[in-house]
């Protein structure tokens, strides 16, 4: 065999072994409640949990504590499953938080009542909805 095949032999198997190994890094979405079995058996890996803030009957966000920094805050998050949890974020508030449709936390339970996101993905109502246009009458 040539030099050039023996390279190309070797650069296709280093990529099928970076594949399969993000492969089993893949997340999958999970409930409060799984992800608290998963505590609960010696499993700190993060997990995404998606769900709904909790909201009034007016729409707005119920549960949201700030911290006087304004650098953290808790706020109340209903799982697909309908499980309602407290998370804790340490970064501010992001921006249209509270329009969310749909929340994606990332991390984990530190205790049985408390889980901490280290990241949050949100989605929110697109500016870009169709819109009716009024036009003068010609």
């Amino acid at each position: 065999m040539k030099k050039g095949h023996i390279i190309g032999i070797g650069i296709i198997a280093f990529a099928i072994v970076i594949i399969i190994t993000s492969i089993g890094d893949a997340s999958t979405y999970e409930s409060f409640s799984t992800a608290k079995e998963m505590k609960m058996g010696g499993d700190d890996k993060s997990i995404h949990v998606v769900g709904q803030l909790k909201k009034d009957n007016s729409g707005r966000v119920e549960g949201i504590e700030v911290s006087d920094e304004k650098t953290s805050f808790y706020f109340m998050m209903l799982d697909n499953d309908g499980m309602e949890q407290k998370v804790f974020y340490n970064e501010p508030v992001p921006a249209d938080f509270a329009r969310a449709e749909q929340v994606v936390v990332i991390g984990s339970y530190k205790n049985d009542a408390l889980f901490v996101a280290d990241k949050i993905l949100m989605k929110c109502p697109s500016k870009y909805q169709e819109t009716e246009m009024k036009t003068s009458g010609v």
